[in-house]
């Protein structure tokens, strides 16, 4: 039986299953997103039109990509199904205890009403609706929380890749389907980076980095509510394993190594911190074109490709970005610069370095010769960890508030560590703590073996062996020192642990596999007995999970914001046929401005507010109830206490949730469930 193929009559082996299984998520989701961004920017994202060409593109690209990956070497039946077995899993205990996240307070509700607007009306951006409220007024305000008031319309704030994905699950089930495509992502997530980690360390050792993945807490979090993270995680180590089929194969292949390049290029469409991410993979294209330029014309020939796919990728993620999330790059514009100089040099440098390639031959092997690089290499992994494990010690990192969107997170701030008993200071962002988030979530053990594998690796590398490792020690160490640097996020936990979910955490979970097998080999080489080596594997197993497990325990059984849907359902019901809702307070406005115009289908806005008050004058209130009649509409009023509408009419409580939510922990890492509760009144004058 030949690699990569199988035996007719006994059906596909083990080892190309798994390797199958662990491409098929972002290969899928290739396909799906280079079909729905060019219908949703001509404004046919509608099920007639996506779920037939879309989910024919994804079956074409798997069926393509899979027919040309290798097996993965010496996988088992039983490490195969030990592999699926924890993705099933997690699938099915993620969907039980799933987020019900639809009030928009932060990112996942916000996501959600962007998924939700999509399916039902396939375009972008939101108009106004201006006509509902009797035409334009002064007093008329559209944008809210998550939602931009941009060019004459609503901008929904993110990168569209996630809400197109999103959006399949409520064509397909209504909202109840479409929030339980987080728990699905996951699953197909523990897939990915088990495959990853049968190509890198050996198959025996899939099903441990599986279930160390799937245990962890933010990977239970992020896979419960519709974040991006899951998503973004599924192309960065799906494209790692295709550019590994592809270059160490057993034959080099273009057209998987471009896969892989558009793979990598689409987690832009899905995060536009994608763009940071995929840099190495930039660099990595450019040394193989400089490998072939110099006469290796074996393996070198994969740059081109790999470089094509990532330019078409990344290029549609820069297009959705401009022409559909622009408020929200002007909201980036202070990071988002910076990267984008840095991205530019990047390929400037590449390019560069691949033309002069033959050039630079000599002297970069003049430089490999030097004995003690290989050491000085491994050297350096070690201290840029150990200053991050000193670094609360060193530094403590503030930010003044300079703009309203730094004074609101001031005050977030200030009222966070009130709740947890901390001197306030609202200017603190807690992100020298960065690598001690880290230890919470995978354990201290992990986190050394990571950073013994990664020396030992690095070492390997400049040495010239384990090629294999270049692309995805690059990406997990890039990606990882950017992101304890700045994580760039407000440092309440789990929130702030989202950050940690596209490399940082699967990323230490590879190489901590790595550092377990080493060990044991050690064991091995130093003459120990059989047993011996076990006790070693499962010694290591154990400081893989335990930690991880401990610390998921506070949470991992208690489901946040549940009743979310039902309330938001009660709430749609009591509006009246024809209804045009004009929101009169602040909190209102900003949590369910957005769930009135896009879940409930109805014209809705925000009556601007008094200046320092949380409710807007009389005067203009009563104009609008006017206009909104005149314009043979229903005019009704939201707000968060009957008292605020009473002197408009008979006010209705809505909306009564008692539920629970994140717990917003600074220094420590989460260990239970705060209360929350959200009241509406209505009122129909």
């Amino acid at each position: 039986m030949r690699i990569g193929r199988w035996d007719r009559r006994r059906g596909p082996s083990a080892g190309r299953v798994l390797a199958v299984l662990s491409t098929v998520p972002a290969l899928a989701l290739a396909g799906w997103l280079l079909v729905a961004l060019p219908l949703l920017l001509l404004g046919w994202f509608r099920p007639a039109v996506a779920l037939p060409l879309g989910l024919t593109a994804a079956v074409l690209l798997c069926r393509y990509g899979s027919r040309r990956l290798p097996a993965t070497a010496g996988a088992s039946a039983r490490q195969t199904g030990g592999v699926v077995a924890v993705a099933l899993a997690s699938g099915i205990f993620n969907g039980l205890l799933g987020s019900e996240q639809l009030i928009v307070r932060r990112d996942p509700a916000t996501y959600a009403q962007y998924a939700v607007w999509l399916a039902r009306h396939g375009s972008l951006p939101i108009p106004y609706q201006e006509a509902a409220f009797g035409g334009a007024d002064p007093a008329l305000r559209f944008g809210s929380m998550g939602f931009y008031d941009f060019g004459g319309a609503v901008v929904p704030q993110f990168m569209p890749g996630p809400p197109m994905i999103q959006a399949v699950g409520y064509w397909l089930g209504g909202v109840p389907g479409l929030l339980l495509v987080p728990a699905l992502l996951g699953a197909a997530a523990v897939l990915v980076l088990a495959g990853l980690v049968a190509r890198l360390v050996g198959a025996r050792w899939a099903p441990l980095a599986a279930l160390a993945f799937a245990v962890s807490l933010p990977i239970l979090y992020t896979s419960r509510a519709t974040f991006s993270e899951i998503p973004s995680l599924i192309l960065l180590f799906g494209g790692l394993a295709l550019l590994h089929d592809a270059r160490f194969g057993p034959r080099s292949d273009g057209a998987v190594a471009a896969l892989a390049g558009l793979v990598f290029g689409l987690a832009v469409l899905v995060r536009i911190d994608g763009l940071r991410d995929v840099l190495p993979i930039l660099a990595y294209a450019g040394l193989l074109i400089a490998l072939r330029r110099i006469g290796d014309r074996t393996k070198g020939g994969l740059g081109v490709p790999l470089l094509c796919g990532l330019a078409v990728g990344a290029g549609l993620g820069l297009v959705a970005a401009y022409l559909l999330a622009r408020p929200y790059l002007n909201y980036l514009s202070g990071s988002l610069r910076p990267l984008l100089a840095v991205c530019g040099a990047v390929l400037l440098l590449t390019l560069a370095a691949a033309a002069l390639a033959p050039r630079l031959a000599s002297p970069l092997r003049r430089l490999a010769g030097i004995r003690r690089l290989p050491d000085l290499a491994a050297g350096l992994v070690v201290v840029v960890m150990a200053a991050f494990a000193v670094r609360p010690w060193l530094q403590t990192v503030i930010r003044w508030p300079l703009t309203p969107d730094d004074r609101l997170t001031y005050g977030f701030i200030e009222r966070t560590q009130r709740a947890n008993g901390l001197p306030m200071d609202g200017s603190r962002l807690y992100y020298e703590e960065s690598l001690h988030w880290v230890i919470w979530y995978v354990g201290a053990p992990a986190v050394v073996l990571a950073t013994l594998a990664a020396a030992l690796l690095t070492r390997g590398l400049v040495r010239g062996r384990e090629p294999g490792w270049l692309p995805p020690l690059a990406v997990v160490g890039w990606t990882t020192v950017a992101t304890l640097y700045l994580p760039s996020i407000t440092p309440d936990q789990p929130w702030a642990s989202r950050r940690l979910v596209p490399v940082v955490i699967p990323g230490l979970i590879l190489l901590a596999v790595w550092g377990v097998r080493w060990l044991r080999d050690r064991a091995r080489g130093m003459g120990y007995g059989r047993s011996v080596q076990n006790g070693v594997a499962v010694a290591g197993a154990l400081l893989l999970l335990v930690p991880p497990v401990v610390t998921s325990g506070g949470t991992a059984f208690t489901p946040v914001e549940r009743g979310e849907r039902a309330a938001v359902e009660a709430m749609c019901a009591a509006l009246p046929a024809r209804a045009s809702v004009l929101i009169v307070e602040r909190v209102t406005g900003d949590r369910l401005t957005p769930v009135v115009r896009n879940t409930c289908d109805v014209p809705t806005a925000r009556v601007v507010l008094r200046q320092g008050t949380d409710i807007p004058g009389s005067a203009d209130v009563t104009r609008l109830i006017r206009r909104v009649r005149a314009a043979g509409r229903v005019p009704v009023l939201l707000a968060v206490r009957a008292d605020q509408l009473a002197l408009y009419g008979e006010p209705v409580q809505v909306m009564r949730l008692r539920t629970r939510q994140d717990e917003r922990s600074l220094v420590d890492a989460p260990n239970g469930t705060w209360s929350m509760a959200v009241d509406t009144w209505m009122a129909v004058p």
